[in-house]
């Protein structure tokens, strides 16, 4: 077979062409916390930058419920979603995975394409655990946490229904079964948002701890979580500054920081929206 001229200048242009295009991505603004001098022991707050490919991204909500046994924590979930979902759309629409995690809900979603996929998710053997510090928290949450005393029981049906679950989503309250889907996707950094950030967004075994341990590296958008706290109990502080508290503790030892409108500036600045992830 014979190539024109114009033939082998086409062919010979099409891999620059290929390795022009780049992926859409976004930089974020982290917020950690550091000593620089072990000698005192003190943390100081940093700052610094990180590149994110967004169909590398995933955002993983944590136990945002339709009902809490703790009363004043459903009115803040409520809350919560009403301004987390403006984000969720707009993280979804620009590449980014969103994986719906309300622990003990399963059964309601047994059947959806979004909690099928998960559990099809080709199995992954995650890798030996990193060795990392379990230090204590700067709060004591030992009695539930609840403001608003009352007996705790599984009140919980549902993801609270002001956040959608689109085509695409994924639903696991499994850290396996997350871990696979991370790994089909090509997951390389995982941003959390949902509640409670002293126990569930930490401890779950698809949350920040574990996850941190299997080499994932861990973003937490710090306006878009709660911390459950009475301030009865130590360190006796009002809800709002153990909730900041539980935030600092997290960027002292787990994981660095952003905030939501940081996130959607980068996001609102980074390539057109993207379609939905089909399966």
């Amino acid at each position: 077979m014979k190539f024109s001229r114009l033939s082998i200048l086409i062919l010979g242009l099409c891999p620059v062409a290929a390795s022009a295009v780049t992926a859409p991505a976004i930089v974020l603004p982290l917020r950690t916390r550091i000593q620089p001098f072990r000698a005192d022991g003190s943390w100081v707050e940093a700052q610094f930058g990180v590149k994110l490919v967004n169909a590398k991204t995933a955002i993983i909500i944590t136990d945002m419920w339709d009902k809490h046994w703790c009363p004043s924590e459903t009115e803040r979930v409520k809350v919560l979603a009403q301004r987390m979902e403006p984000l969720l759309d707009k993280a979804r629409r620009s590449g980014m995975l969103i994986i719906h995690a309300p622990s003990s809900t399963m059964n309601f979603y047994a059947n959806s394409p979004g909690r099928l996929s998960a559990k099809m998710a080709p199995h992954v053997q995650p890798p030996p655990e990193l060795n990392i510090p379990d230090l204590p928290l700067p709060i004591d949450d030992s009695d539930g946490g609840c403001d608003t005393p009352t007996r705790q029981y599984d009140a919980w049906s549902r993801e609270i229904s002001t956040l959608s679950i689109k085509p695409g989503d994924v639903i696991s309250d499994n850290g396996a079964e997350i871990y696979n889907v991370l790994k089909q996707h090509h997951i390389e950094t995982v941003l959390y948002v949902g509640v409670a950030s002293d126990m569930c967004v930490l401890d779950r075994s698809f949350g920040i701890k574990q996850m941190s341990k299997w080499g994932v590296r861990c973003i937490l958008i710090r306006d878009m979580t709660d911390a459950m706290y009475d301030s009865r109990m130590r360190p006796h502080v009002s809800h709002s500054e153990a909730n900041e508290m539980v935030i600092r503790y997290i960027e002292q030892h787990w994981a660095p920081t952003v905030t939501s409108s940081q996130v959607l500036a980068a996001l609102s600045g980074a390539s057109a929206d993207t379609p939905h992830r089909k399966r």
